[in-house]
């Protein structure tokens, strides 16, 4: 009968080796540190990418007001052009003719029809303010929302690169880069 010899390679060797010792503490903290860093960077480009959608949104209807305030100063200054019309036909006809009378009219309704156009007016050019300066706080948040994401994003390759050298002053400096990275969100969130 023949008999079979198991022989065993290096690398079953190394397999036996790591089953009867502990696991690599270290690299399972920096794993864990990676997967905390990647979730957070997750949350921080979202906001990002939430605060430079609702800057452009409130940019887009500072333009659709600044047209409504633009179409509403046309109007106005359309009632006055028929106003000094109206003078002018007033100052040209004889004063006691039924003319002169109508222009008269005619006058003091385009006065009184341009103050109610004005105020609107006035009041969308506000709006357009507003809408403009919620725009630009939202850009500001947004700019500190990707600061934040990016400097997490290179705490999480520093992590991976200490994995890979086992330097703990590269670890050291992740956690220093991760630190900035929140500090940056953390301020996005409160300043928002």
């Amino acid at each position: 009968m023949s008999e079979e010899y198991e022989v065993h390679g290096p690398h079953d060797h190394a397999v036996q080796h790591a089953g009867h010792h502990d696991a690599d503490s270290f690299g399972s903290r920096m794993a864990v540190i990676t997967a905390v860093l990647a979730t957070i960077g997750a949350l921080c480009a979202y906001q990002s990418g939430n605060s430079e959608n609702l800057a452009l949104y409130y940019k887009n209807e500072a333009a659709i007001k600044k047209t409504e305030a633009s179409n509403q100063w046309n109007y106005y200054q359309a009632k006055g052009e028929k106003q000094n019309l109206a003078e002018l036909g007033a100052a040209l006809s004889p004063g006691n003719s039924d003319a002169h009378t109508k222009f008269v009219a005619d006058v003091d309704k385009y006065k009184q029809q341009k103050e109610p156009i004005r105020a609107k007016a006035e009041a969308i050019e506000k709006e357009v303010l507003d809408n403009d300066a919620k725009s630009e706080a939202l850009l500001h948040g947004h700019h500190r929302w990707a600061q934040a994401t990016t400097l997490i994003q290179v705490a999480i390759a520093l992590c991976a690169i200490t994995l890979l050298t086992r330097k703990k002053w590269l670890r050291n400096l992740s956690f220093v880069v991760a630190a900035a990275g929140v500090a940056l969100g953390a301020l996005a969130f409160f300043s928002a």
